[in-house]
């Protein structure tokens, strides 16, 4: 009979207990989680301030509505759907235009490497950015906060086979928007593309 581990039992009880109106617990749960709100805000945005305005938006919402939270369910992946929704949200409400920024002046002698680094995650930051709400979401939550096939669907609420398809689009869109700008040989995997760019956080 399957048991669940000390962080899940743990987990469970901050749930039950923020459901009956300890704050406290839901404090706890706010601390162990505010990164990765903030982080998925941020990747969708490319806003830092907005990126902790969202994402408080979203631990209010979680609050008003941790009843609805199904028993068994990750407090994580709601969180997520939560946070990834809300952003969402403001997207359409706001209907930015982001465009690549022209950061990369010509330059006759070839730049530091760490330059090169902060460029090549400025250029992928916004390449994100320019990629549909939807499919962007599902490729914050695969490449920058490592959830599994798995749990994206429990995030976003879809089936498994949507997550599938958004993140090959997002995938093939990502290199279609940096190629211009790069060797076609030189682009990694988007997973090494993403995981280059990381570090905006602190």
């Amino acid at each position: 009979m399957y048991r669940p581990t000390d962080p899940e039992h743990e987990e469970r009880e901050l749930i039950e207990r923020s459901i009956a109106g300890d704050q406290s617990a839901f404090a706890l749960l706010v601390n162990r989680y505010q990164r990765l709100a903030i982080g998925i805000v941020y990747r969708m945005t490319g806003q830092s301030q907005l990126a902790e305005d969202l994402a408080q938006e979203a631990f209010i919402k979680a609050w008003v509505n941790l009843a609805q939270i199904r028993k068994g369910s990750s407090f994580r992946s709601w969180l997520g759907r939560i946070t990834t929704n809300v952003t969402i949200d403001y997207l359409r409400r706001s209907k930015p235009e982001t465009e690549l920024n022209e950061r990369l002046a010509v330059q006759a002698e070839s730049p530091p490497a760490r330059v090169l680094k902060s460029e090549l995650r400025d250029r992928v930051r916004d390449a994100v950015l320019e990629i549909p709400a939807q499919s962007r979401a599902a490729l914050v939550l695969r490449e920058y906060e490592d959830l599994s096939y798995k749990e994206i669907a429990e995030t976003l609420d879809i089936p498994m086979g949507t997550v599938m398809s958004r993140l090959s689009y997002a995938r093939k869109r990502l290199r279609e928007i940096l190629e211009p700008e790069m060797n076609p040989v030189d682009i990694p995997h988007p997973t090494l593309v993403c995981q280059n760019a990381v570090g905006d956080i602190q």
